[in-house]
């Protein structure tokens, strides 16, 4: 009998394989969902089947019926899928404040990635002083210095999502340089480049840049590339805002692909816009330019919350110069006549040389009013500038240099800044993920007291209700793809963000006919409404449209070796 190479070697490995699923058939699974529509990230069309879960992982998918169960969800007329990842979430602060999260579980998110330019370390004594403000409005401690230490907090406490984080190239700056206005020296950049490996090696994913917000704006480009490819040795990714996203938005592009090309590291540009009324139509254009560096080599993707309004520090109207210092010199220099008329002409006179929100929105009455920190401006919360302006019997300009002094540069805004066209077309792009860009909250407790901008409750649900369900902008499964093994494979998160066995048990159950957000802009603590099952490592943390607080979330370090 002829017996080839493959048949001998199946043969002589039957001794070993037959226990093996001996003992696979015996054991029953923890779960089983049956009767699903499944769809598994990779944007293949829906099938039907079971997804079996053991142990935290995806252990069989298929036709399960005779399989024994410790329990069973029965997915009839609903979809299972991968859990959804956040490509730049915020909650690093909020987390340590609710580690539940529901504004994120409640969307289907179960993985996020956080630290956008200004990360949770590394820390230093003067940073956590500087910074006073926040973590008392949070009323966290602020007890790790470095990315070893706050995940080992998070490990300690617990979480409802996975989490990982960049760590920031502003941040190593701050703790290096400072606030000010110049170029570290040879010496001080061989520092901040060792801080970026020490970031690596604890388990940071990247270097980030957040280049619109002081004292951002100060890094060079050379300053940055140099610090991406320390990144790059880890096999890190770079992400960033960049530098201007609207008049100048060719420029800061092309100093993206520049890093990424000098660095030799993958680019992942977060929340892709074309700001400002001026720029509203360009989405085309900003589009052709990544596809054509993408041609040439670069790795370079995007993402997008898929919202007209921005969400962001309302200091960043202010021009850069006058950031230096920190927010208390920002204070001072608004309280200065002389000073104050300068960034008053600075803030109604267009500029490629900084990203002037100011004139990028179509009057005061297209700023909203987020978080304050002064807990006499608290009813301000949801109030645009036009109507405060006309509370305080003050010009727009000047009740915006009033509002920051008196919180102190603390208060967050909403900005309309961009056009619905060119949200659509950035959301279409095959290389775009999606992004929440707002830290994890919930409706009640102290994260209940902010504003926020109602992507934090809704921006995975407002998708799959508008641009898959009634726009039909995106099929069901190619949604599902940006939410899940697009990021996935951005992150190189390899076990995760697909349907598979052997992955993590990431998985969630949801209604595709009734799946919404609620949140608006006048009302955006609420809910999505939609999941039904959400599973973090095989564990619920929603179980029948209710939260179970468990905790079974993990600090995702893929660049480690395990």
């Amino acid at each position: 009998m002829r017996v080839s190479i493959g048949s001998f070697a199946l043969i002589s490995s039957l001794p070993l394989i037959a226990p093996i699923l001996l003992l696979a058939a015996a054991s029953p699974y923890d779960l089983v969902i049956r009767n699903a529509h499944i769809i598994d990230g990779t944007g293949s069309p829906w099938y039907s089947g079971d997804v079996a879960i053991r142990a935290g992982r995806i252990a069989a998918i298929g036709n399960l019926r005779g399989a024994s169960a410790k329990r069973t969800i029965d997915a009839h007329g609903m979809v299972v899928a991968p859990g959804f990842i956040d490509m730049l979430g915020q909650s690093e602060l909020t987390i340590l404040v609710n580690p539940h999260l529901p504004s994120k579980i409640f969307q289907g998110i179960t993985t996020e990635i956080t630290g956008e330019g200004g990360s949770i370390a590394p820390l230093t004594p003067a940073l956590v002083q500087a910074d006073h403000l926040s973590y008392e409005h949070y009323k966290v401690t602020p007890d790790w210095r470095t990315f070893r230490e706050y995940f080992a907090r998070l490990r300690k406490q617990g979480m409802g999502i996975n989490l990982a984080s960049y760590v920031g190239a502003t941040q190593v700056r701050r703790v290096v340089v400072g606030e000010e206005n110049r170029p570290p020296t040879a010496a001080e950049l061989e520092r901040m480049k060792a801080l970026v490996r020490e970031a690596m090696r604890d388990g940071a994913v990247g270097l980030s840049t957040s280049l619109q917000y002081a004292p951002a704006p100060y890094a060079s480009t050379e300053e940055l590339i140099a610090l991406a490819a320390e990144a790059a040795r880890f096999g890190g990714t770079y992400a960033s805002h960049i530098r201007n996203e609207g008049d100048s938005i060719d420029a800061a592009l092309d100093e993206a692909f520049r890093i990424g090309r000098e660095a030799r590291i993958p680019v992942e540009i977060w929340h892709l816009k074309a700001a400002g009324k001026a720029n509203w139509g360009r989405m085309p254009e900003i589009v052709a330019r990544i596809e054509q560096a993408r041609k040439s080599g670069v790795d370079v993707a995007a993402d997008t919350y898929a919202y007209t309004a921005a969400f962001n520090s309302f200091s960043a109207v202010i021009p850069p110069w006058a950031h230096e210092g920190g927010d208390a010199k920002l204070v001072e220099r608004l309280k200065d006549p002389a000073l104050r008329a300068r960034i008053r002409k600075e803030l109604e006179t267009p500029s490629g040389e900084w990203n002037n929100e100011w004139l990028e929105v179509t009057g005061p009455e297209a700023f909203i009013v987020g978080a304050v920190q002064n807990p006499k401006l608290l009813p301000l919360q949801g109030k645009t500038i036009a109507e405060i302006a006309k509370l305080w019997n003050k010009d727009p300009v000047d009740t915006v240099f009033d509002l920051l002094i008196e919180d102190q540069a603390f208060t967050s805004v909403a900005s309309f800044v961009m056009s619905e066209p060119d949200v659509e077309l950035a959301l279409r792009q095959p290389w775009v993920s999606l992004c929440n860009d707002s830290q994890g909250t919930a409706p009640d407790g102290l994260l209940g007291q902010e504003h926020p901008h109602p992507r934090a409750y809704g921006a995975f649900p407002h998708v799959l209700r508008k641009y898959v369900r009634e726009d039909k902008v995106l099929s069901l499964e190619e949604a599902i793809r940006k939410f899940s093994a697009l990021p996935a494979q951005r992150m190189r998160l390899s076990d995760r963000g697909v349907l598979k066995i052997g992955m993590w048990g990431d998985v969630i159950v949801f209604d595709p006919d009734t799946i919404r957000d609620v949140a608006t802009f006048d009302k955006p603590n609420q809910l999505s409404e939609g999941m039904r099952f959400v599973l973090v490592n095989g564990i619920p943390v929603i179980e029948d449209g209710k939260m179970t607080n468990a905790l079974p979330g993990k600090v995702l370090t893929p660049h480690l070796s395990q």
